[in-house]
């Protein structure tokens, strides 16, 4: 049955895990308030995202398998790079199935995607673009006429609208099926165009290298990494691994592993339990042995001593973020 959610976020773990069709890690890497939106629709095969966050971040995306996958700017702004490669406004990004990326944003975004079934997305190539649109072997960034990227804009953020001010229509499948079926027609303006480019400036070693650096991680979720031990198991000099990083990230591995810890403890203290957990035990299980600056640092990231997250009662909402009233405020637009 198509249908719609809205949702917004003040935890940037809860925001990611309801991403749809990508499994995102993700770490904030400004300190203040972080606010998230998104709008997620299913119009039969064809599903639709909206994202908006409030702060920059640093984010690896796995993409599901079996799903070809698009994505774009629905706003210009500050730089938002994908594997060290600006991502325009303007263009949109074809997807590799399966795709393993970092992803980071230099300021508050405003992102889109739709995601067709492989065989759904390749019958569109064939009956309405004359075009493969089999998903690339390597990313690719398109760039449509701007009478066709207008209309696709256009469409998005009507669908977008009506998720938040009238789900009922959404959820009346003869009005669905017409809505996907005028934003695929408006998606395949934009894919037939020839007008394609591979992400320049990221090399496959460098690639090679991030995607061995996130593996690591993945397979060390609550233990503690430094850089030496990292760049051993990878096979990599210091400088080499700071490179790639910096490219994919921004910021130094150090750096990174810094960041990603804190919001792992924070993750902790969120789902811990203040009768059997203190927060020593959770700083020190994250590598912060001192325990002053780890709490200087906290406050520092999230606006809050990390005793008060730890103590605060457990909130549905955090688990489960209410849907969105028609008065949201007017910068998640």
């Amino acid at each position: 049955m198509p249908g719609s959610q809205v949702w917004e976020f003040t935890d940037p773990s809860e925001y990611a895990a309801r991403i749809r069709a990508t499994q995102v890690d993700l770490a904030v890497t400004k300190a203040g308030p972080f606010a998230a939106k998104l709008i997620r629709l299913d119009l039969h095969p064809l599903w639709m995202q909206r994202l908006f966050e409030r702060l920059p971040r640093v984010a690896h995306h796995d993409n599901m398998p079996g799903r070809a996958i698009v994505s774009f700017r629905t706003q210009p702004g500050p730089a938002i790079l994908r594997d060290g490669e600006e991502e325009p406004f303007g263009s949109l990004q074809r997807h590799r199935e399966g795709q393993s990326s970092f992803q980071r944003s230099t300021g508050s975004t405003h992102l889109a995607s739709m995601s067709l079934p492989i065989a759904d997305m390749e019958a569109i190539g064939a009956t309405l673009c004359g075009c493969d649109l089999t998903p690339p072997k390597d990313p690719l960034f398109v760039t449509p006429p701007p009478a066709a990227m207008e209309r696709l804009q256009t469409l998005h953020a009507a669908a977008g609208h009506l998720a938040e001010h009238a789900p009922q229509v959404i959820a009346c499948p003869e009005a669905a099926c017409a809505l996907e079926q005028a934003l695929i027609s408006a998606l395949a303006d934009c894919l037939g165009t020839t007008n394609e480019r591979a992400p320049g400036s990221w090399s496959a070693r460098h690639s090679m290298i991030m995607r061995k650096f996130y593996a690591i991680l993945e397979a060390n979720p609550h233990g503690v990494l430094y850089v030496p031990e990292i760049c051993r198991k990878i096979g990599v000099s210091d400088r080499t691994l700071a490179a790639c990083c910096h490219e994919a990230l921004g910021m130094n591995p150090h750096r990174y592993l810094k960041l990603r810890q804190l919001h792992l403890a924070r993750r902790a203290l969120v789902l811990g339990d203040p009768a059997t957990t203190t927060v020593t035990q959770i700083a020190t299980s994250y590598g912060f042995w001192e325990l002053g600056r780890f709490a200087t640092a906290y406050r520092a990231q999230f606006g809050e001593r990390p005793s008060a997250t730890l103590g605060r009662p457990p909130d549905a909402a955090s688990i489960l973020p209410p849907r969105i009233n028609a008065s949201a405020p007017s910068e998640f637009a």
